[in-house]
């Protein structure tokens, strides 16, 4: 009313915010009761109680930890993810995941969904033109060399951005956009495009089938270790014959992965003729086509490792890095200090084919341990330190696909001086990625943000690393198991 008479807008002055920052580190109290993946956080009015979600168990439940008195509580289960917002007074939750409003009342605990209509005039080319924008401003704020390599990034904004006026789909997009992104030789960039729609996942039965095999059914040739056909003890062997998947015949010729459609984690029955013309009926849990991967995958470190004990006589330890992840350190943790590695010679740390993450100074640090006391209780060496590092002779296996981090941590490795690398060159990939969804969520655009520079001043981005031996698997080792690489890195390490 003011402003109405007077003309004037009057701005209310904001006490500045007095933090009491003495001591603070003595005030750091635990919110959860377990180790959990963390949702969304939002504290009371008085600051006396803290709400969160927190998943340990499946889906994410709503928690409550009351800061006075030190305590937390479970107040719902399965709430579901999404982003806290309070009413006025914090008596009401309102959880919002992209697509749903939930209405959580505190006092009652009870949800109830909340019905929103949000129409808008969808503007597809508008909006296309809008997003091209951003991507060219974001990479040019954001890209790990202001110089962007070299790169005239604005004279390829004009190249690429004649093409909108022609592009109707997100596919054609996203395409455009790698193409452009593309432009600056770098890693970790480029525009994906993810297609929405219901789909069925085949299951997978974990085997290996005869592709030689022409008659009626499917005929085994290799149960997978690990699969739904090992993890209890049945009459199928190789050479079995599925006849039969829920109880529909599987004629020779015949497409068979419709029986398995959405099938994934269910069980299934099958109609099995053993070797030895047994007919039965068994039931197992499919798996999915990932689960079957992840099966395969240990198939190949199970090979990789017997082939080290054998050609070393069990003189050489072998570990394979799967991903630069908290997981993959675990395993790698465990296997190397475990009580059958710590007695062998040395070890071959295998990173082939790792896609990245970060975990470079973790395994470097593991892997660098220097001997420096035993422990002797009554003339008898029982142990060592450091207890929690490797301390022996070690190499690191390297190949063409590792990617990112996978670069970053063999080049550590070597630049420490720690061991030698062995088998084939790898690109130079070694920055740190943003990927930023977009409005359309559909989208995602990568931005090479982090370079990773050495102290003589060159970037590892672009720079090959080039092993210590160099060694190369040929189609035909791909092709009948043989691994020259490995069996090179344990005639080294038996040198040791």
């Amino acid at each position: 009313k003011k402003e109405e008479k007077t003309g004037k807008i009057e701005v209310d002055k904001v006490k500045p915010l007095e933090l009491d920052i003495d001591n603070c580190r003595d005030r750091i109290v635990r919110l959860t009761v377990n180790s959990s993946h963390m949702g969304d956080a939002i504290l009371d009015t008085k600051g006396e109680k803290i709400y969160y979600q927190a998943s340990f168990e499946g889906d994410y439940d709503l928690w409550c930890h009351d800061l006075k008195e030190n305590k937390t509580s479970l107040m719902m289960k399965g709430i579901g993810q999404g982003g806290f917002v309070a009413d006025k007074d914090v008596k009401n939750l309102y959880l919002c995941n992209g697509s749903n409003i939930k209405k959580v009342e505190l006092g009652s605990r009870s949800t109830k969904n909340i019905d929103f209509e949000a129409p808008f005039n969808y503007k597809p080319a508008e909006e296309r033109q809008y997003l091209f924008d951003h991507v060219w401003r974001q990479v040019a704020d954001k890209f790990y060399d202001p110089k962007m390599q070299g790169v005239d990034w604005e004279y390829y904004r004009k190249v690429y951005e004649k093409y909108l006026p022609y592009i109707n789909n997100n596919f054609d997009f996203a395409e455009m956009l790698s193409e452009m992104l593309g432009e600056l030789n770098a890693s970790h960039t480029g525009c994906r495009y993810y297609a929405s729609g219901a789909t069925l996942s085949t299951a997978a039965l974990g085997v290996f089938l005869d592709p030689s095999y022409e008659g009626d059914g499917l005929k085994i040739k290799e149960i997978i270790k690990r699969g739904p056909f090992a993890v209890k003890k049945n009459e199928v062997t190789p050479g079995s014959i599925i006849e039969k998947i829920d109880g529909t015949d599987i004629k020779a010729g015949e497409d068979y992965n419709a029986l398995l459609d959405g099938k994934a984690g269910k069980n299934i029955r099958l109609t099995i003729k053993n070797a030895k013309g047994k007919r039965f009926d068994l039931t197992i849990k499919a798996i999915s086509q990932g689960a079957q991967q992840e099966l395969l995958y240990k198939r190949w470190v199970d090979r990789n490792r017997a082939i080290v004990d054998s050609v070393s006589h069990g003189r050489i330890a072998y570990v394979h890095v799967k991903a630069m992840n908290s997981e993959s350190f675990r395993t790698v943790y465990s296997e190397l200090l475990s009580e059958k590695n710590r007695t062998k010679d040395a070890v071959i740390v295998d990173e082939r084919h790792n896609g990245g993450g970060w975990l470079h100074d973790d395994l470097c640090t593991l892997l660098s341990g220097k001997q420096y006391q035993e422990f002797v209780p009554h003339g008898k060496v029982v142990g060592k330190d450091p207890f929690n590092k490797w301390t022996k002779p070690s190499c690191v296996l390297i190949c063409e696909d590792d990617y990112s981090n996978g670069h970053g941590f063999p080049w550590v490795y070597k630049e420490l001086g720690i061991g030698k690398l062995i088998g084939a060159p790898v690109a130079g990939t070694m920055t740190a990625v943003w990927w930023e969804t977009l409005m359309d969520r559909s989208l995602v655009f990568g931005i090479p943000q982090v370079g990773c520079r050495d102290m003589r001043g060159t970037f590892g981005e672009n720079t090959t690393l080039q092993p210590d031996i160099e060694v190369y698997n040929s189609p035909e080792d791909y092709i009948t198991g043989h691994d020259t690489q490995l069996i090179r890195a344990v005639e080294e390490m038996m040198k040791k």
